[in-house]
């Protein structure tokens, strides 16, 4: 009985993945962490420039603790929030790491599932889905 339930749920929620839509999958989001709005500006200025970004929301005062070198620490940063197209997202992470100050920055993203379908265009109208690898 519950093999048969998850096969019919299973079975449902393809079909729903497959039906969401021409968009489906072709939106991310990027976190990126920098040491100070000043760096998290130039970057973000520079991707949306470089079309690699429609958006970067940048949060002020955020605090990271974590392991670097056998050592924990606790430091101020900013975060950047970069909304783009999934499939630009290697060249975007090549420009924020020759831009960004850290031996090894953070780059980390996700897929958007859901949103408002005009943002979600936006998004697709303002970052081409082939940009140049020479940035």
């Amino acid at each position: 009985m519950t093999l048969i339930v998850f096969e019919v749920l299973s079975r449902n929620l393809s079909k729903r993945l497959v039906s969401s839509g021409p968009h489906f999958r072709m939106h991310s989001m990027a976190f990126i962490t920098a040491p100070d709005e000043e760096v998290a500006k130039n970057i973000a200025r520079g991707l949306v420039t470089a079309k690699l970004a429609a958006c970067v929301n940048i949060i002020p005062k955020i605090t990271s603790v974590y392991n670097w070198d056998g050592k924990i620490n606790e430091d101020s940063e900013v975060l950047m929030m970069v909304k783009t197209r999934t499939s630009v997202l290697p060249v975007l992470t090549e420009y924020v790491k020759k831009h960004h100050p850290y031996e090894v920055c953070e780059v980390i993203s996700t897929q958007i599932l859901q949103g408002n379908q005009p943002y979600l265009d936006w998004i697709l109208e303002s970052v081409p889905e082939k940009v140049v690898d020479e940035l």
